[in-house]
């Protein structure tokens, strides 16, 4: 594929602006981007805008100087307007839907980059693939550097939480005298009802894991999953488990970051537990997990693959939320020997 514009002075490239809206794992996952961009642009400030509910996240990924808020109903042109003061150089628009790629045409930034779908190639001047990649979807990202001539010399999405988001896990753990190197944590959360494992099967993972292991088990949670972790804990009545303290987004990240094993819906704090180096079990049913398993070689999923339905990409379930009701666990301890180091009781 030949490219009509390319970016051929790098060091003249002051100012970068890359852009991912919403879904917090998604926007983790376009990150990759962030350590090619510093290599290639050594004098270049890195700004991402993106939604207020994603923000705090992606302002502790390595590299980013400065995150800007971008409401869901502002329209195109305000945005486009207040960035336009900015005088960037370049603009990645890594999300590249209706909106914005309005945004990123009316800022008039010299060398705006995005993908080739279909009513939106008029925005940009420098165009990746109009397709939406074969492999895991961190790595699509990548489509964007190769058309602008960005060598990728990096494929690490790097989170760096301080000191401050640990202090309520580390709090927590210290009351109940709990040894950070047994820790599993659980994390019910889900954006979509279809990604939601159903809270018997979390049952029953829990099961697997204290029979099985010398590991202490705490339940995760933010406010839309209270109805969760409440039948769980119901279902686990007589097991000893740990139910961590409502969390904000940076401390549920804290309390991820001292865990030894993560098992989660496919979901942004999946995402945050594989950003911060943690081996993580991802829970699939209508996303592929091909495409969007835990982004960190320690990882593996569980997933009904013979589903007639599987994979339906469907919000709400049109049936019996089977892929969550069926999913397979036999293979569950497999996983975890292969890529944590929790001990077998004896």
């Amino acid at each position: 594929m030949s490219y009509p514009l390319t970016i051929k002075n790098p060091p003249e490239i002051k100012k970068i602006l890359c852009i991912k809206p919403r879904g917090i794992g998604d926007a983790l996952l376009s990150t990759i981007i962030i350590p090619n961009l510093i290599n290639y642009f050594k004098n270049a400030k890195i700004h991402y805008l993106t939604e207020p509910y994603v923000k705090p996240i992606i302002e502790k990924v390595y590299g980013i100087e400065k995150v800007i808020d971008i409401r869901k109903n502002e329209l195109s042109i305000i945005t486009a307007k207040k960035l336009k003061k900015e005088n960037y150089d370049i603009i990645f628009d890594l999300w590249c839907n209706p909106k914005t790629a309005q945004i990123t045409y009316f800022t008039g930034a010299k060398y705006r980059v995005g993908y080739s779908y279909k009513g939106r190639k008029y925005a940009y001047n420098i165009t990746g693939t109009s397709g939406r990649g074969e492999g895991h979807t961190a790595e699509h990202n990548l489509e964007l550097l190769k058309a602008s001539n960005v060598p990728v010399i990096s494929k690490e999405i790097r989170l760096n939480i301080d000191f401050d988001n640990t202090v309520k896990a580390a709090d927590f753990i210290e009351k109940y005298k709990i040894q950070e190197e047994k820790i599993t944590s659980i994390i019910p959360s889900g954006g979509w009802n279809s990604k939601r494992c159903v809270p018997s099967k979390w049952a029953e993972i829990c099961k697997i894991l204290l029979d099985n292991y010398q590991t202490k088990i705490i339940l995760l949670w933010g406010n839309d999953d209270v109805e969760d972790k409440n039948e769980i804990e119901k279902l686990l009545s007589g097991k000893v488990i740990y139910t961590a303290p409502e969390t904000d987004i940076l401390e549920l990240a804290g309390f991820i970051s001292k865990s030894s094993l993560v098992i989660a819906n496919d979901s942004g704090p999946m995402h945050i537990s594989a950003a911060l180096g943690i081996p993580t079990i991802g829970i699939f049913g209508p996303t592929d997990p091909e495409k969007f398993r835990p982004y960190i070689h320690k990882s593996g999923y569980l997933f009904l693959k013979e589903l007639h339905c599987i994979i339906c990409n469907k919000l709400e379930c049109p049936y019996n939320h089977e892929c969550m009701t069926h999913l397979p666990l036999n293979n569950l301890t497999e996983i975890v020997d292969e890529i944590s180091r929790l001990k077998r009781v004896s």
